[in-house]
Order: C-alpha cells, then sequence, then structure tokens
C-alpha cells in the first residue's frame, strides 16, 4: 500500500518541541501544510501554511490529493477536531493521525482527575446549556471555551443556573511555557486578563445535593417552556420507558406540544425532529431544545404529519401525542421500516377507540393509565383523578 498522502498531526502549546519524530517527518515532508493561524506559526510553517477558509471547510485539504499534506489540530485531532471531518471523507490508506495530549488529559493530569470519571465538552462548539446534563454533586467536568471573555460569561450562566457554588479552574494555554491555571467559585468569579485557547475544569463537589438534572425520564413540567400542552412528568416517564431509547437512535415526535417527550429522548442520548403543526408553539419546543443542550441532536419542524414526513430520514421509534388519526396510522405501517417501535398516547372517547381498533389489527400493548393525586377537600384531603390515558405501543 502506498504512504498516505495526509497526516493528521496534533500540536500543543509547546509546539514543535512536543511532537514525536514521525510528526517532525511528516512536516519536513509536505508540501502544504493547513491549521490556523496559531498553529502554522507554532510549527514554522512559513511559505507551506494555508489557513483555514473561514467558514471551516476541508475542501482545501482534498483538493491536495496527490500531495504531501498535512493537517494541524489542537492536541487529539479526533477530539471536536478537524480529524472527525477529514476521516468521514477519506478512505483508511489515505491518511494517518498523530496526535498528542488535548487538554482534556492536561487538565486531569494537572488535577489529578481520573479522565474516565471525567465528563468532556466542548463548549466552544456548543451553549453552555450542554453543562445542565453533566453538572451535579460530585461532577467533574472539562470544557473547552472559545474565548477569554468566556469564562466570565460561563461563570454569570452557572450563577444563574443555581450552580454558583461550582470551583472553575481556568486553564489557560495548557501544555506549554505560559500554562497557567486558577482556580474561583462561579458565585465569586475575579479573574482577568485570561489568554486563549481557554478551557474550564469544573468541580462540583460544594453543590447543593439537589444540583443538576436527574437521570431518569419524567422531568417535572416546571422545568420545560409551554402553554400547558404537555405530557404529564408521570405519563411521561411511562411513555419513554415504551419508546426505549437508544444512543443514536432518531425519534419522530409528533404533535409536539412543548417537545418535552423529544428532549427528554435527546437526554437519553438520541436524536429528534418534532413535528408540531401550531406556529405558535414552535418558539417553545426551540426554547426547550436549546435550554437543554440538545441543538445538535433536536430539530423541530413546522407542519402537519404525514404531510411534512416524506422527506425526513426514517426514524428507529415514533410518538404520537393526542392519538393522531387513522389516515396518519395508515401512512405510518405503508412507509415505516420493519422494527421501528411506536407509540401513542390518547385522551379522548375516540381517539380511545381510534388506538383500540389499531390494536387489534396490529397487535402490540394497550394499556389505560389512570392516576389521582391528594389534594385538598375542606379539611381534610382526598384524590382528584386525572384524566385517563390510553397508551397503544407497538413495533412495526
Amino acid at each position: 500500500m502506498a504512504d498516505p498522502w495526509l497526516s493528521i498531526v496534533g500540536l500543543g502549546e509547546d509546539g514543535l518541541n512536543g511532537l514525536s519524530d514521525a510528526s517532525r517527518a511528516a512536516l519536513e515532508e509536505a508540501e502544504v501544510i493547513f491549521g490556523g493561524p496559531r498553529h502554522l506559526e507554532l510549527a514554522g510553517a512559513g511559505g507551506r501554511g494555508q489557513a483555514w477558509p473561514v467558514p471551516f471547510d476541508i475542501a482545501p485539504v482534498l483538493a491536495c490529493r496527490g500531495q504531501k499534506a498535512v493537517v494541524l489540530a489542537s492536541g487529539d485531532p479526533f477530539w471536536f477536531g478537524a480529524g472527525g471531518s477529514l476521516a468521514a471523507q477519506l478512505s483508511p490508506g489515505e491518511w494517518r493521525a498523530f496526535p498528542v495530549a488535548g487538554v482534556v488529559s492536561l487538565a486531569c493530569a494537572h488535577l489529578g482527575w481520573r479522565i474516565e470519571e471525567v465528563t468532556a465538552l466542548g463548549l466552544h462548539a456548543a451553549g453552555f446549556a450542554a453543562l445542565r446534563r453533566a453538572l451535579h454533586p460530585g461532577a467533574q467536568v472539562v470544557a473547552t471555551l472559545r474565548g477569554g471573555d468566556t469564562p466570565r460569561a460561563l461563570a454569570d450562566w452557572l450563577v444563574q443556573e443555581g450552580f454558583g457554588t461550582v470551583q472553575m479552574y481556568v486553564l489557560e494555554r495548557m501544555g506549554g511555557p505560559h500554562q497557567r491555571v486558577r482556580v474561583t467559585q462561579a458565585e465569586r468569579f475575579d479573574l482577568s486578563a485570561i489568554e486563549a485557547p481557554v478551557a474550564v475544569a469544573l468541580d462540583g463537589v460544594d453543590l447543593p445535593r439537589d444540583a443538576g438534572l436527574p437521570h431518569v425520564p419524567g422531568l417535572s413540567e416546571e422545568r420545560f417552556s409551554h402553554d400547558g400542552q404537555i405530557t404529564k412528568s408521570p405519563i411521561r416517564a411511562l411513555t419513554l420507558a415504551a419508546l426505549a431509547p437508544r444512543p443514536g437512535e432518531l425519534l419522530w415526535d409528533i404533535g409536539g406540544g412543548s417537545g418535552s417527550v423529544s428532549v427528554e429522548w435527546g437526554l437519553a442520548g438520541g436524536r429528534a425532529i418534532t413535528i408540531e403543526p401550531r406556529a405558535d408553539r414552535i418558539a417553545n419546543i426551540q426554547r426547550n431544545i436549546e435550554g437543554f443542550g440538545l441543538t445538535r441532536h433536536n430539530r423541530v419542524l413546522e407542519g402537519r404529519a404525514p404531510d411534512v414526513l416524506s422527506d425526513l430520514p426514517l426514524p428507529e421509534a415514533v410518538f404520537i401525542g393526542g392519538g393522531g388519526r387513522a389516515a396518519l396510522y395508515d401512512w405510518l405501517w405503508a412507509h415505516l421500516p420493519e422494527g421501528t417501535r411506536l407509540v401513542a398516547n390518547g385522551v379522548t372517547l375516540e381517539t380511545e377507540a381510534l388506538l383500540a381498533g389499531l390494536h387489534a389489527r396490529h397487535g402490540g400493548s394497550l394499556m389505560r393509565i389512570e392516576l389521582s393525586r391528594a389534594e385538598g377537600l375542606g379539611r381534610m384531603r382526598g384524590w382528584s383523578a386525572a384524566r385517563p390515558v390510553v397508551q397503544w405501543s407497538v413495533t412495526r
């Protein structure tokens, strides 16, 4: 097999001094070297250097097939770096990679944290809301940030979200001669003159016992933006159990309302498309997607099913809130592949009859859920019954 034409080289703040002999040899042989301006300077690329286009695009690298080329990336090129984007477009024999220790390894080595117990996040590419799933008492998080002004903005967000007592280690230019690590508490943030590249390590040792999100379905309705049209917490927990989310799977949430089922599916590691016909509810769904840090995994689509379903990627599971219509189920049964899991909830007599008929025709499980809550009744207490929900779940 011929030598790969592309070398993907991880580079730290110590520049050439931190590179292996193989990485140095790749740089010496390169006809063209791609990277950010800082990386090109650290590597001494000179006239062979070519800065990444803005917005980022790997097309100039792919156009260099047949030449000896190097791509420079921070630390490990396959952790929120260019490595994954390039490998997806190349054959295995076209490239080789030479990673060095990235910011997660460097931070854990400095703090004495076990890497396998740390949550690593790229907040330079996502909003702070991704931390809502990661922070809890005792949590350890390492996250990259976009620039020197973002640690203060992050501290403000942490205080606003109830994580003000978290310990913030601000990590500047890790692994090089100008490395600096300073610690503060989010609610007492007082650091200035922060230099990029910057990351933070967050220690939740002092967080209150009730901080963070539960890791089981059935979050309280108060955590969501909604107009009253929301699958209630206990029903949602039963619905997610029936949907049985697995990491990476796609859900169609038809008639999303607030998108709460899609959110909890996303929190379980899946992806979701929420289909909602009412424009006034789209904003709430989008706020919930952003508020739970799921913008990379969930999206909302305005329209009525099945009209807007034909061009969507096929899901592993489908949830239908509000019962749906017979025509929708006919379309789904005709178009969904075998093995697709389908769950539908209904509260009216008409949808109960529809779901009972579908159960008789296609099988699956039909369940009637009746819940009551204790409420005041004069000077005493009594049971207040919610409307029963009929749930049909089936595998296509």
